[in-house]
């Protein structure tokens, strides 16, 4: 087994074993719909010929967004926008994925490349909900609305419309977003969640949210086509009561039950104390072979994987089921194209006719 060893989850086949990491654009004009801009750089990724190519979180309600200029999948318009770059993608050999979304306290926030930074206050912001009123700790925060019975099992029909709308739109993967700091991460850290409900209290209480979530997506989602969970593996603060690998491993193995069939596993963004111990090449991939091994379900593996003989050694090495890379395909979109080509596999790789000539050995 290889990084070119197709992955069957279901009856999903995936053509190779990268995956193409969910990364925000924050491109959108206001209202959630995509645009050429993420048909561009989605297709560019299929074309690149990665197995798996996943769009950026795409919130499930408006105040889900992370800012105002995100992705978002909560109308028919918005999966409307979406099927033309699923289309391409799957015309292009890849698995066409989608990570519903919602960012809780960390919600309304100017994107990263704006003139300002930190909470959006006054005209195009709202106000962000979580498990408690307590705000992200920005040097300027917005009050944050604790949700309550209500507003918890709407987020749950939010999430089973969202995944009901990203099949109109044809996606084949649907990933439910539990990690870095956002929604369902603040309710299963015991940093973020201090209720005395039945989500809250114990691990079980904690962990409720997710795993309705999962469920709730699993139950609209074909039997023949899997489910993904994003989760922070650890909430790396070692000083605090906080949620740690061996919590992600136990939680990985519920969520199976409930109908996640890969558990993509990265770390952190609960808390600005966070301390992250390094970040050289591969720094995560042991919390994804934990979830391989310990919990016995499919992982995914993030963090620093930058060459495809990196990318193969995880996958050669059973330390997970998928490589997945953020940062090396904005670098490179052909990643797996030069990847064959260092590896010697060009066998196994869809060159596209039209970039054949640049590929000589295909």
């Amino acid at each position: 087994m290889d990084l070119f060893t197709p992955l069957t989850l279901r009856g999903t086949e995936i053509r190779n074993r990268v995956m193409v990491s969910p990364m925000c654009q924050y491109s959108c004009a206001l209202d959630g719909l995509a645009t050429d801009w993420h048909l561009v750089h989605l297709g560019q990724r299929a074309s690149g010929g990665a197995g798996v190519v996943m769009t950026e979180a795409a919130a499930v309600n408006p105040e889900g967004r992370i800012s105002p200029h995100d992705l978002g999948i909560w109308s028919q318009e918005h999966a409307n926008a979406l099927a033309p770059t699923t289309q391409f993608v799957r015309g292009q050999g890849a698995t066409p994925a989608i990570q519903l979304a919602h960012a809780g306290r960390k919600a309304s926030t100017h994107r990263p490349f704006a003139d300002e930074s930190g909470p959006v206050h006054g005209e195009h912001g709202w106000t962000p909900v979580g498990p408690t009123d307590e705000p992200y700790p920005h040097d300027d925060p917005l009050d944050v609305e604790a949700l309550d019975q209500d507003g918890i099992e709407g987020v749950v029909d939010d999430f089973r419309t969202a995944a009901e709308l990203s099949l109109d739109a044809g996606f084949e993967i649907a990933e439910v977003h539990g990690a870095h700091g956002y929604l369902l991460h603040e309710f299963y850290s015991p940093v973020t969640n201090t209720r005395e409900d039945d989500y809250g209290g114990d691990f079980t209480g904690r962990t409720r949210l997710i795993r309705e979530v999962t469920a709730a997506v699993r139950e609209v989602w074909p039997d023949d086509k899997p489910v993904f969970v994003r989760l922070s593996a650890t909430d790396w603060l070692p000083d605090r009561e906080s949620w740690t690998v061996d919590d992600t491993v136990r939680l990985s193995r519920d969520l199976e039950a409930a109908g996640a069939d890969l558990v993509d596993v990265s770390g952190g963004g609960i808390h600005s104390d966070q301390q992250v111990p390094g970040t050289g090449a591969h720094y995560q991939v042991p919390y994804a072979e934990r979830v391989k091994h310990e919990a016995e379900v499919a992982s995914g593996a993030v963090g620093k994987i930058t060459t495809p003989q990196g990318a193969d050694e995880v996958i050669r090495n059973e330390r997970a089921d998928l490589a997945i890379l953020a940062r090396e395909h904005i670098n490179d979109p052909y990643f797996t194209l030069h990847a064959g080509e260092e590896l010697g596999r060009m066998d196994a790789v869809d060159v596209p006719d039209q970039y054949e000539r640049g590929f000589p050995s295909s």
